[in-house]
């Protein structure tokens, strides 16, 4: 006698479950311009690699002690490879209950799920694909009483964190837990048309405050991604999406305990673009285009742009030098002259802790006047967290190269140096810096002296050129305070040259990062 009456019944589960919420409820999923979850799956990973942990999870149906049905849980996870690379998997089946949470002995996916458990005993980065509301009010009425506020917390979200790289991209509407969840990530993505994000849906902000507002405005990309910066990245369709996971992915290591992977270089080392010895303008005031200058010093074609649209006064994006994976923040001359706003403080502050995790090593290219100024700024709470981000450069352990081209004044030019490190600085000619700029300091230092001149504003320009005669970037490189001052032109091969050398350095730094104290 053999076992073939239960395995003909597992075949048949399987096949319930790759049915999903039925063809009516796949059909209207589609017509909204959205894969479902298997899709997704199936378009994301490589192709055969998919290997689905607790298919059979679900709600069955039984008509005499016979199995008539499964209505399977609505959360599909497991395995999969990635470029050749393990990842744990997950995400919401939004054509079973819009994605609700299902209750069982153990949760297969969310926060406090076995995808993540996957992710952590593994080592192996975690993509969450977000498509689903969380929890219902319903749940109670079938368990009989309400459940307290983490029984399936974010404890391991958080815990992963440090750990391996977590990627979350809104495919829907994500409320709730999900949201909570995509945001506990080292990068998020969503799509313009079809993904939402918000702490609570329109229905609950019209009963609580009275406001009407569908959920594009509350929490589609224009407010997730320009405005909020809830989200990083947003793509036009699902399988743009797609490709900026496996284009992330590829910057970072499988866990913090490995290095990120290096690739074979096709660019030369030496190569000296002609067009850095004129991008920047004679005239101090004059903006240039700062992603530009970056493409021409990184490898060609390997910038990845993070928060490309917001916190726009800082350029944060993944890139290669030589083939070794570097992240480069570069202040925007194009935007408020470059002077840190509140939203490029956080911006960059996320963007360091990110690399520091993973053992990348920095790259500033930096012109920055200062803290953005002005009661709007003070009202933003600029101050404080501006004063995080150097707070937060002070606190890393991987290597950091700053290249002056520009301005680099004040406070917000403090975060841009390793001072627990090498502190290797160099600069270009068009390079300058101080603790304020002349303009700004002569009208406080020689307040007196300018209103007692005949012409005070005629001593204010008298005064200005006088400092400036000691602003040259070459009286700092004779005093050995900056390190070289550089034909720009050279700015790729110095960079090379340095970032191949710090290898060692990253190589026995390995691991998890231990850090304390209280950010201001």
């Amino acid at each position: 006698m053999s076992w073939k009456p239960e395995a003909d019944e597992l075949e048949q589960r399987h096949r319930w479950a790759e049915a999903l919420g039925g063809e009516e409820s796949i059909k209207r999923h589609h017509e909204q311009g959205r894969l479902t979850v298997r899709e997704r799956i199936a378009g994301l990973l490589d192709p055969g690699s998919f290997h689905e942990v607790g298919k059979l999870t679900g709600n069955a149906t039984y008509t005499d002690g016979k199995l008539t049905q499964v209505v399977p849980a609505p959360y599909v996870m497991g395995l999969g490879t990635l470029a050749g690379r393990q990842v744990a998997i997950g995400g919401e089946d939004f054509t079973v209950r819009g994605g609700t949470s299902w209750g069982g002995t153990r949760r297969k996916g969310g926060q406090g799920g076995f995808v993540e458990d996957l992710a952590h005993e593994y080592r192996i980065p975690l993509i969450n694909l977000i498509d689903g509301a969380g929890g219902t009010v319903t749940s109670a009425s079938k368990r009989g009483y309400t459940v307290f506020p983490g029984v399936h917390g974010f404890e391991r979200s958080v815990e992963l964190l440090g750990e391996v790289p977590v990627i979350s991209a809104v495919l829907g509407t994500a409320a709730g837990g999900p949201a909570g969840r995509a945001i506990l990530s080292h990068w998020s993505v969503m799509v313009k048309g079809t993904s939402q994000i918000f702490a609570a849906g329109p229905p609950v902000v019209e009963r609580s405050l009275g406001e009407k507002v569908n959920k594009e405005e509350l929490g589609g990309p224009h407010v997730a991604v320009d405005l909020a910066g809830t989200v990083d990245n947003v793509v036009e369709n699902e399988a743009a999406c797609f490709t900026a996971i496996k284009r992330f992915l590829s910057y970072l290591p499988q866990n913090v305990w490995q290095l990120p992977p290096a690739l074979p270089c096709g660019d030369p080392v030496d190569r000296r673009d002609e067009g850095l010895l004129g991008i920047v303008p004679r005239e101090r005031r004059q903006a240039y285009d700062m992603k530009k200058l970056v493409t021409m010093i990184v490898d060609r074609d390997s910038t990845f742009e993070i928060q490309p649209s917001f916190g726009r006064a800082v350029i944060t994006c993944l890139a290669r030098m030589d083939g070794k994976v570097v992240g480069v923040i570069a202040n925007n001359p194009l935007v408020y002259g470059g002077a840190m706003d509140v939203k490029a403080a956080k911006k960059q502050t996320h963007f360091m802790e990110m690399c520091d995790t993973f053992h990348v090593p920095l790259i500033f290219l930096v012109d920055v006047p200062g803290f953005m100024v002005g009661t709007q700024a003070e009202m933003a709470a600029t101050l404080r967290e501006g004063m995080r981000a150097v707070y937060v450069g002070l606190q890393l352990t991987v290597p950091m190269l700053t290249v002056v081209i520009r301005k680099c004044y004040g406070m917000a030019g403090m975060g841009t140096t390793d001072k627990n490190g090498l502190d290797l600085k160099i600069a270009w000619p068009s390079a300058e810096w101080g603790s304020l700029p002349v303009e700004g300091g002569v009208a406080a230092a020689y307040r007196r002296e300018i209103e007692a001149a005949p012409d005070p504003a005629r001593r204010v320009q008298e005064i200005e050129a006088e400092l400036r005669r000691f602003a040259s970037p070459v009286l700092t490189a004779e005093a050995f305070a900056v390190e070289d001052v550089i034909d720009p032109r050279d700015t790729r091969p110095y960079l090379c040259r340095f970032v191949n050398a710090m290898q060692g350095r990253l190589a026995t730094s390995v691991g998890p990062k231990y850090k304390c104290g209280v950010r201001p």
